[in-house]
């Protein structure tokens, strides 16, 4: 089956959509922006810049230390690591070797990161001493199949004064390393000549990185994105940027084990040439700083990101006039937030839109407009896009009525790690992901998401979306995050509930919210009760956590 929508006709991105993308390995990709920007900036960590060259000589010092150790391919390397340079030098030196890099949050408590090491065969993994990582890995180095650790110093990567200043000021935030033969020193294991054996890779089909998934349901599944995956979307992502060719200068405050950042911070801007100004993590107060002092050109993130820039004191005196675009993605963008946002920086903010099985990215909004508020805009270059039926995917969805969206595309995963059983549910029998959310296509080809499939609420018979309600509840101007659960009805099978966070120094209460909302709502959308509370839960990288919320209502 077609996608029913002309993707040629009326394409509003500065490219061709049916252009191709040949195979293409993530170190040649590295090697080919080496070879024209040796010199130039790649890496900006709190000050401190490292070239082009520079982090190539790092990557084939871990290389060569990991083929040393017998590590390359059908080896799993994990990455339990914030925004660190150890990061980069792990990501793309565990890739020349011929490994497969598996990320891992350095949220996750001892127990989730050794289901998911067991899960996914990982037998090295990279940390750094951080009193807040180091106890974790090695207590999932006892309890598991793990091989070895590499460890890094937490201010190996800092300008020297601030090295010193960690030092002698932050003792209590580094962890002692255990003498243990399965403990690697990050210096020790990039102690050698550089120079490692070189590895055939097969783009289309080896695989590069085992990203997990959020485990909306169930259980987190690897997805497995290849080699061409990967580079295939940080080309399709540089292709819809008009000024891909200008100074290229992106803030990575979104962490680099999330494939949002992994995609469109790290291998999108290495693939461009361009610099990351790193932050470990994310903070309002050091993000602003960075945009001034790097005078910033890009920053992709989430809505809460940029809700938390704006309620910062330093907004005002931070210079935005570098900045071209903001892209944000990982969850709807309120259409006040986003207005907010533009007028208080006078930067371009387009929405965009992916999963973790896409390698990132499906669709955006074009960067020079026109931008339609509340759409994902139109799929990146060589994506097809098409709607089928909620109930049946196998057909179409019926005609002017939303449906499941599916897509196919160069950047779509191979399928699951070790779960055939996913894949058959992931997947059209003709190959098309299934992406779980319900969605509309306009007649000018934008797509705006509807719900969740699993998220619909059923009241009496009736599918109702919480996002319908949700963006009611952004107009009033007292609320400032809301999130809507269906909850047992005794009647209706479910009822809708809603939570909300309210605007600093507003006041209403959840009967007053409740009685404004239900008038603006049909009868069976209208919500059991508003519950106020003074912070929603939110995920790894921000974004509100309907799951959590779930699990805890």
């Amino acid at each position: 089956m077609s996608s029913p929508y002309d993707w040629s006709q009326n394409y509003r991105h500065p490219t061709a959509w049916d252009q191709p993308f040949a195979p293409l390995s993530l170190p040649a990709m590295l090697a080919a922006s080496v070879a024209r920007k040796g010199d130039a900036p790649m890496l900006d960590f709190m000050g401190r810049r490292f070239s082009y060259a520079e982090v190539a000589r790092g990557v084939a010092r871990v290389a060569r230390g990991l083929q040393a150790r017998g590590i390359g391919k059908g080896h799993r390397v994990g990455l339990f690591l914030p925004n660190v340079p150890h990061y980069v030098a792990a990501y793309y030196g565990a890739l020349a070797a011929g490994a497969t890099v598996v990320n891992f949050s350095p949220l996750y408590t001892a127990a989730e990161l050794e289901a998911q090491v067991e899960d996914s065969g990982t037998d090295t993994l990279f940390t750094i001493s951080a009193a807040a990582l180091l106890p974790t890995a090695l207590e999932v180095l006892d309890g598991s199949s793990l091989r070895r650790l590499v460890v890094g110093s937490v201010a190996g990567g800092l300008p020297h004064a601030k090295s010193v200043l960690y030092r002698l000021f932050k003792r209590k935030e580094v962890a002692p390393l255990p003498d243990d033969p399965r403990v690697i020193r990050f210096s020790a294991l990039v102690d050698n000549d550089g120079a490692p054996d070189p590895v055939a890779i097969e783009p289309e089909t080896d695989i590069a990185l085992i990203q997990y998934t959020g485990g909306t349901t169930g259980t987190p599944k690897g997805a497995k994105l290849t080699h061409q995956n990967l580079t295939a979307n940080a080309r399709q992502v540089n292709a819809i940027d008009p000024d891909h060719d200008a100074e290229d200068r992106i803030l990575g405050v979104l962490p680099f084990f999330h494939v949002f950042a992994n995609t469109c911070v790290l291998n999108r801007t290495v693939l461009n040439g361009g610099m990351i100004a790193m932050l470990p993590r994310f903070d309002a107060k050091q993000a602003l700083e960075a945009i001034t002092r790097t005078k910033a050109t890009a920053l992709p993130g989430v809505p809460t990101m940029y809700q938390a820039l704006l309620d910062h004191p330093d907004l005002a005196k931070t210079d935005f006039s570098s900045l071209r675009v903001c892209i944000s993605g990982g969850a709807p963008m309120p259409a006040e937030l986003r207005e907010k946002f533009v007028a208080a920086t006078g930067a371009s903010l387009v929405e965009g839109y992916g999963l973790t099985e896409s390698s990132g990215v499906v669709s955006t909004n074009p960067y020079d407009g026109p931008v339609k508020p509340g759409t994902i805009g139109q799929p990146i270059p060589a994506t097809h896009v098409r709607l089928v039926d909620k109930e049946d995917p196998e057909k179409p969805a019926p005609a002017g009525e939303p449906g499941e969206l599916v897509v196919k595309g160069p950047q779509i995963m191979q399928g699951y790690w070790n779960r055939p059983e996913a894949d058959g549910d992931s997947f059209t029998a003709d190959g098309w992901l299934r992406t779980g959310d319900v969605a509309e296509i306009d007649a000018e080809g934008y797509i705006r998401i509807v719900d969740r499939l699993k998220d619909m609420i059923a009241v009496g018979g009736f599918k109702v979306y919480p996002s319908v309600i949700e963006a009611h509840l952004y107009e009033h101007p007292a609320v400032k995050e809301a999130i809507v659960l269906g909850v047992p009805d005794p009647y209706r099978g479910e009822s809708p509930k809603a939570f909300v966070t309210l605007e600093e120094g507003a006041a209403a209460t959840g009967e007053e919210l409740a009685a404004w909302l239900n008038a603006k709502l049909g009868k069976h959308e209208r919500v059991s009760a508003v519950e106020v509370r003074t912070s929603l839960p939110k995920t790894m990288i921000g974004k509100l956590d309907r799951k959590a919320l779930r699990a805890e209502a």
